[in-house]
């Protein structure tokens, strides 16, 4: 009797164990570029599914390293394909999906005369200040370090200056924090921290919503540089976390983020 009641004891355990991880909500980690319209695609999956989701954003190389170190993580939605394929590689994950891509833009103070044509002309003179953010820590800042290596095809010494000069004012664990609620870009930019700053084109349109004098410019054929958004399910997460990244990239899920400027993933 006693080893029966053992058994029930043990069995009635894991039960409770497994409806604790069941109830237990979704860890999603994004790309802070992906902030306004992942809380979108989340409240249109929740008006669904009765599921909890707990978001963290912040830029994807930090995301990357607290993952590693043991964060408990269900979904990582990371600004490129690199940094959730290192933790696929390293076997915490099956496959990463592309789920949505980006380009890269300039945005302006309003006296600075930047366009298309006189960009690279300008981002090289001594006066002005260029801001980026932080390579390896968020990829935003890889992204603007691949525009100068295509700059110096153009023009000698152009990427060696261009990286010298260039102030690497967001997305590093020492970056200065903008108050809550605003957009970091914005921020930089009112505060007159750089004259040009390149960063992703959708965050360039939620920097211009709350600073409306910003100009933004597409960067040149010759300059332009994309990015791949990479979607991973890790291993061992959360039941409920497949049906969610599934939404990602399910037509409703890619009609949010189509809605805040991401292009669809390549076929």
């Amino acid at each position: 009797m006693e080893k029966q009641g053992l058994v029930l004891a043990l069995s009635l355990g894991a039960t409770l164990m497994a409806g604790m991880v069941q109830g237990a909500p979704i860890e999603l980690r994004a790309a802070g570029s992906l902030k306004a319209a992942m809380n979108d695609i989340i409240a249109a999956y929740q008006a669904k599914s009765t599921t909890d989701v707990a978001t963290q954003y912040a830029p994807s190389g930090l995301l990357l390293k607290r993952i590693q170190e043991g964060e408990r993580v269900d979904i990582f939605a990371s600004a490129n394909m690199k940094h959730p394929q290192a933790l696929v590689d390293a076997g915490s994950g099956e496959k990463v999906q592309m789920f949505a891509r980006n380009q890269l833009c300039a945005i302006a103070q309003a006296d600075v005369p930047l366009t298309s044509a006189n960009l690279l002309e300008t981002l090289l003179a001594p006066q002005t200040k260029i801001g980026t953010s932080t390579p390896k820590a968020d990829p935003a800042g890889d992204y603007a370090w691949a525009v100068f290596a295509k700059a110096e095809a153009l023009k000698a010494n152009a990427k060696t200056t261009l990286e010298t000069k260039a102030l690497q004012l967001t997305g590093g664990p020492e970056s200065a924090k903008p108050p809550k609620d605003r957009n970091p870009y914005a921020w930089v930019m009112e505060n007159k921290q750089a004259d040009v700053f390149l960063t992703y084109c959708t965050n360039a349109v939620l920097a211009q919503k709350e600073v409306p004098r910003l100009k933004i410019v597409d960067l040149p054929p010759e300059l332009a540089v994309g990015a791949d958004y990479g979607l991973l399910v890790l291993k061992d997460a959360n039941r409920a976390a497949a049906p969610l990244a599934e939404f990602i990239l399910s037509p409703e899920g890619q009609a949010i983020l189509t809605a805040y400027g991401f292009q669809p993933p390549k076929k």
